[in-house]
This record gives C-alpha cells, sequence and structure tokens, in this order.
C-alpha cells in the first residue's frame, strides 16, 4: 500500500533567475552518471532540511526527456511559502547538494490522441516543456495556449516559441499563444474547447481556478472526462463538516475537525504513526485502505477508476462523505 520513492543526490549546477518569481534550478547526479530516464509531464519531489524542519515539495521536470545528463525544475516564489520555495530561493546556491526523488507522471501524454491541446498558467508551464520536447520528437499535433499575469511573469516564452518550430523552420511558430492578463488578453475555455476535433486532447496546468474553469468548460460542452488532463501541485483548502475516523488496527478513534486533515488529525493524536511525503496528494506515499465508509477524493495519485472503487485513499488530503471512515491503520 502507497508507493515507496527512491531519491537521488544531485548537485546544483546552475541557477537562473527567470522572472521576478521564478528560478530556474539545474542538477546533475552527484557521482556524474546519467539520471533516471522520464517521460514529458513527470515530476520529482525535492526533501529539503531546514534546520529541524523537512519540506517536500513537487516539482515537474522542464528538461529534454533525451538529455539525462541534468534535470531542470522552475520554481515559483510562493507568497504564502510553507518553506520549501523560499529555502530554495534564499538558501540554495550553485554546488549544493540537494535529495530528489525519482520521478513519476501523473501527467503524461496520452498516446491515443490525434491533436494535443496544452494550456498553462503561471508557473503551470513547466510540465509542458518536457511535454512539448517528446511532442516534437514524435511530430504529434499540438497547440500551446500559455497565460500570465504580466509580460515580466512571462516565463520560458523564447524556448517554447524556439520548441513549437522544426529546425529548419525559420517562421513564426503559429501553434504557441501569449495571453497576458495585464493587457486584457484572455483565454476564451468554451470556444477553445468547443472548436477542438473529435480525437483531440486537453491539458491544463496552472492555478486552481483555472483548472476549474476549464475542467467546467470541459463538462459544459459534454467532453469526456478521458479527454482532459489536470495537475497542480497544491493540496485543495480543507473544507467540509467534522467527521470521525476509526483506525481498525490501532482500536483508536480519531475527531477530523472540520477544515483539518485526517492525516494532521492522526499527527494530532500522537500514538498511530503515518507516512507521507508531499502532503498535497500527489505522491502516493499515504495510501490508506478504506474498510468502511464513503470517500470524497482530492489527490491526484488515484485514477478515476480507482477512485470509483472506493478501496483506497489519501489521508492528507481526502475526507469522509459522510460522519465515519474506519481505516487499516
Amino acid at each position: 500500500m502507497g508507493n515507496t520513492y527512491q531519491t537521488l543526490q544531485v548537485r546544483v549546477s546552475r541557477i537562473e533567475r527567470v522572472t521576478p518569481l521564478i528560478k530556474r534550478f539545474t542538477v546533475e547526479a552527484a557521482d556524474g552518471s546519467e539520471l533516471p530516464p522520464f517521460s514529458g509531464g513527470s515530476h520529482v519531489i525535492v526533501q529539503i532540511r531546514d534546520g529541524e524542519r523537512q519540506y517536500n515539495n513537487a516539482y515537474s521536470l522542464m528538461s529534454s526527456p533525451d538529455a539525462l545528463g541534468s534535470y531542470q525544475i522552475g520554481v515559483r516564489r510562493e507568497e504564502n511559502s510553507k518553506g520549501g520555495s523560499a529555502f530554495l530561493h534564499d538558501k540554495v546556491a550553485e554546488g549544493d547538494s540537494l535529495t530528489i526523488t525519482t520521478p513519476n507522471n501523473l501527467f503524461a501524454l496520452d498516446a491515443s490522441a490525434h491533436h494535443h491541446v496544452l494550456i498553462a498558467g503561471g508557473i503551470g508551464i513547466t510540465p509542458f516543456m518536457s511535454q512539448m520536447h517528446e511532442l516534437r520528437k514524435r511530430g504529434a499535433s499540438h497547440e500551446l495556449h500559455y497565460a500570465f499575469r504580466a509580460d515580466e511573469h512571462g516565463a520560458f516564452r523564447d524556448e517554447l516559441t524556439a520548441l513549437t518550430r522544426t529546425p529548419a523552420d525559420a517562421s513564426p511558430a503559429t501553434n504557441v499563444r501569449f495571453y497576458v492578463d495585464s493587457k486584457g488578453q484572455k483565454l476564451d475555455f468554451p470556444g477553445l474547447l468547443g472548436a477542438m476535433a473529435p480525437g483531440a486532447h486537453v491539458y491544463v496546468c496552472g492555478p486552481a481556478a483555472l483548472i476549474a474553469a476549464v475542467r467546467q468548460a470541459a463538462q459544459d460542452i459534454g467532453l469526456a472526462p478521458s479527454r482532459v488532463h489536470w495537475e497542480q501541485f497544491a493540496a485543495p483548502e480543507q473544507a467540509g463538516d467534522a467527521f470521525t475516523v476509526v483506525l481498525a488496527k490501532s482500536g483508536k478513534t480519531v475527531v477530523v475537525g472540520a477544515g483539518e486533515s485526517i492525516l494532521k488529525a492522526i499527527e494530532r493524536d500522537g500514538d498511530v504513526p503515518v507516512e507521507c511525503l508531499c502532503r498535497e496528494g500527489v505522491c502516493g506515499t499515504c495510501e490508506t485502505r478504506v474498510l468502511e465508509g464513503e470517500v470524497v477524493h482530492f489527490d491526484q495519485y488515484l485514477s478515476d477508476k480507482e477512485k470509483a472503487a472506493q478501496k483506497t485513499m489519501m489521508i492528507c488530503v481526502s475526507r469522509a462523505k459522510g460522519g465515519k471512515l474506519v481505516l487499516d491503520l
């Protein structure tokens, strides 16, 4: 049950400031070897130790899957950082060592798609960088729509434009579009999704509001859920009434407060050890068997089929639908 991650020791070989809020970190294996292979849309979890505090932040790999001499991640300094992004921005220098997990992919390109429509907002552009390397190599049909707040926050635009051309093509890219909010440029989600060909799939990554708008537009026009893919590395705000969790193995009963996660409630109680690496529903380490009760799933790790089966849950983000759950803990 749960996912066991392998870790890698890496050295930060380069740090670039890309926008006022985003830095790109290039890392290489500490022993100089090739890094493990990955596919477009993959992420790693950076394990950060800052004194007594431990942070585990997931970041998309944005470099080419064919260039395994290094990995690249883009880190946005979050205004309400829990500590991880601020640590990377303020305390990590070129030459420093970091611990990362091996790559995992919850946002892979669908091989059955005839066309790929990529929608990014802000730092949500990063998984599409590696995906576009992959799409270009495949010769697969795709288009990118990238929205950001103002010109100075539009990261990687020149690289993105270059990725949409063939090496012999010097003409302007026609399948990449930028939308600058400060200039009043808005994405028309119903129009964009409504014009998609029957075999096309849509992928969205960025702020919660962007993802919600795309998913709602897809639902409104009757787009099959299997053609809509999304990723967000941020735990949803815990919302909902208090409920009770019975830990069957331990014989304990824990009350989960309104706005509290099951994981935090168990940790607050303190008697039952639980493992969770990311705390954002993406790593799978806290996957727990559900013995009784119904779950409202908020993770991105389980498939839709697994969520519907109601056999397991991620206790870091998901909640009880009713007043009680019985878990195999």
